[in-house]
């Protein structure tokens, strides 16, 4: 839906042939200023994945087992079969990335490659 689409932004939702919803991004500027505190570290697509990991398991365990992650080349992606956990994991995962306190505070736990 617009209202889903219009929220999440700059992820993008897409609905799968295979049942299952993905949600991407674009790795770019997209809080370059949040990752740019750990600047001796080469920041990437699978560090995104790192910081939505430590996200998952600290603030929507429940969702662990139902999300998925498949980072590929400069684009972050999670899936999952269950189009409300993603749903659920994507409206919280961005709302925390808004958060400024909240996800410097994520950011520091998250293991970059």
């Amino acid at each position: 839906d617009m209202d889903l689409r219009q929220t999440i932004a700059p992820f993008s939702w897409a609905d799968l042939p295979s049942g299952a919803s993905s949600v991407s991004l674009d790795v770019g500027n997209y809080l370059q200023e949040v990752f740019d505190t750990r600047a001796e570290a080469f920041w990437e697509r699978h560090d995104w994945e790192s910081l939505a990991q430590v996200f998952l398991a600290e603030r929507c365990p429940q969702l662990e087992g139902e999300i998925n992650f498949d980072p590929e080349a400069s684009t972050f992606c999670v899936y999952s079969k269950n189009k409300e956990a993603l749903r659920d994991f994507i409206l919280r995962f961005k709302a925390a990335c808004e958060d400024r306190a909240l996800i410097l505070d994520l950011f520091r736990r998250a293991e970059l490659d």
